[in-house]
């Protein structure tokens, strides 16, 4: 199962019991301080999910790890490129 389907599932198994409590379509009703909390969850998750992806988007940011070998492969290459161009009578 892809990622994509994961999430879909998982939100439509939240949407279908949102739905449910919200409309009553089964018979038992909740009070009324539970409906108005239901009215706003989609709300709730909504910035509860932004600010997971603000806090996981931050966290790899701080991890991030620096490739020197990639690096010192790229300014190799880099350095190459501008001898051969130099060679064809390109000024730098």
């Amino acid at each position: 199962m892809t990622k994509l389907a994961e999430w879909l599932l998982g939100l439509a198994l939240l949407g279908g019991g949102w739905a449910a409590l919200t409309f009553d379509p089964l018979g038992p009703s909740l009070p009324e301080a539970g409906r108005q909390l239901l009215w706003a969850l989609p709300a709730y998750l909504l910035v509860a999910f932004g600010c997971y992806s603000l806090a996981t988007v931050g966290y790899r940011l701080a991890t991030f790890n620096d490739c020197q070998a990639a690096s010192e492969e790229l300014q190799a290459q880099i350095r190459e490129a501008h001898g051969d161009l130099a060679r064809r009578g390109f000024r730098f």
